[in-house]
C-alpha cells in the first residue's frame, strides 16, 4: 500500500472542509436552504483563504505543487487546522514538490547505549522509546512491566498499533480503547506522509487494513496526531486500574524516535499501584535471573560429567 500523493491531498482537504460549518468560521451561509453535503462549500473556503474558487478547486483536487507558504498559511487558517494538521499539510506540500522517494528515510529499530542507560536510570517511572511506526525499541524495567500484556503477544517487533487493533487483550487493557485506537491511527497517518514508502510502515498499514474493520474506517478519516502530552487510563492485569500522565520527548539526536515517560498524581491510588507494579517487576526479574543462573549451573554440571566420562 503506497502513498498516492494526489489522493492524500484531496482526501485530507475535503475531509477538513466537511467538518466545518459557516457558523464555525463566522460567515453567513451563502445560498440558504438545506445543504446537500456537510461542511463548507469550496467557494467559502476559497473566500476565507483569500484565493479564487478555481485555484482552491485545483488544490483540493490534489495539486499542491508550487504552492507558496502564504497560500498554505491561508489554507490552514481557513480550514482551522490544529498544529499537527498544519505540519501534515506542509508534509503533503513537500511530497507534491519533492516526490515520495526523495522524502523516504530509514526508521530506527534500536536505541544507542546512552539512551538505554538513560532509560535504566529512570527507576520510579515507566519509560519506553518507540519509532514513528509504533515499534517499541527500548524500555526500562517499569515500562516493560506496565505494558507487559503487549510484550506477551506473539507479534515481533512489538508494535503499539498492532497490539491495539489485533490483540484481544487490548480492549481490556485500554478502558478507553476507541480513543486510544483512533489516536494510534492518527499517528500512523501522519507518519505515512512524513515518511512515505517506508517498507515497515507500508506493511503495517496493509496488515491492519486487511485485518481490522475499525482501522480501515478510521484510516479513511484522514485524522493526524502526534503524541506530546496527555493522560492514559490502563487496566493492568497485576495491579488494576492506573490513571497516568505521560510526556513525549523527541530524541533530537535520533530522528524518528520518541521517549515516553509516565507519572501518577502524588498520593493517589495510581501512585501506590505503580509502586506495587515496580515491586512485582523486581521480583519477576530476580526470579528470571535465578532461573537463568540455575540453568547455567546445570549446563556446567552436565559438561563436567561428560568430560569425566570421556
Amino acid at each position: 500500500m503506497g502513498i498516492d500523493v494526489r489522493n492524500e491531498i484531496r482526501d485530507f482537504l475535503s475531509s477538513r472542509r466537511a467538518r466545518l460549518t459557516p457558523e464555525q468560521v463566522g460567515m453567513p451561509s451563502f445560498g440558504g436552504g438545506v445543504r446537500r453535503v456537510p461542511g463548507l462549500r469550496r467557494h467559502e473556503v476559497a473566500m476565507l483563504a483569500g484565493v479564487s474558487v478555481d485555484y482552491y478547486t485545483r488544490l483540493e483536487r490534489g495539486s499542491l505543487k508550487g504552492v507558496s507558504d502564504g497560500v498554505l498559511d491561508g489554507l490552514a487558517s481557513a480550514l482551522q487546522l490544529d498544529e499537527d494538521e498544519r505540519v501534515h499539510l506542509w508534509d503533503l506540500a513537500r511530497l507534491a514538490n519533492s516526490g515520495v522517494k526523495v522524502m523516504h528515510r530509514n526508521v530506527p529499530t534500536r536505541v544507542r547505549p546512552g539512551v538505554q542507560r538513560l532509560l535504566d536510570a529512570i527507576t520510579g517511572a515507566p519509560a519506553w522509546v518507540r519509532n514513528e511506526r509504533g515499534d517499541v525499541v527500548a524500555t526500562n524495567e517499569l515500562g516493560h512491566a506496565l505494558y507487559s500484556p503487549m510484550f506477551a503477544g506473539p507479534g515481533r517487533p512489538v508494535n503499539t498499533a498492532r497490539f491495539t487493533f489485533l490483540d484481544p487483550a487490548a480492549k481490556e487493557f485500554f478502558p478507553d480503547w476507541a480513543q486510544t485506537a483512533r489516536d494510534s491511527v492518527a499517528i500512523l497517518r501522519a507518519a505515512a506522509v512524513s515518511n512515505p514508502c517506508e517498507p515497515g510502515l507500508v506493511t503495517l498499514v496493509g496488515e491492519l487494513s486487511t485485518r481490522s474493520e475499525e482501522f480501515r474506517t478510521w484510516w479513511a478519516a484522514h485524522d493526524v496526531r502526534m503524541h506530546r502530552t496527555g493522560k492514559k487510563r490502563i487496566m493492568h492485569p497485576i495491579v488494576g486500574e492506573l490513571r497516568l500522565d505521560y510526556e513525549a520527548l523527541e530524541l533530537v539526536a535520533d530522528p524518528g524516535l520518541v521517549m515516553f515517560t509516565y507519572s501518577a498524581e502524588p498520593g493517589s491510588e495510581s501512585e501506590r499501584s505503580l509502586s506495587l507494579l515496580g515491586s512485582w517487576a523486581a521480583t519477576e526479574r530476580a526470579e528470571q535471573e535465578q532461573a537463568e543462573h540455575d540453568a547455567e549451573r546445570r549446563r556446567s554440571d552436565a559438561e563436567r560429567q561428560s568430560e569425566s566420562v570421556d
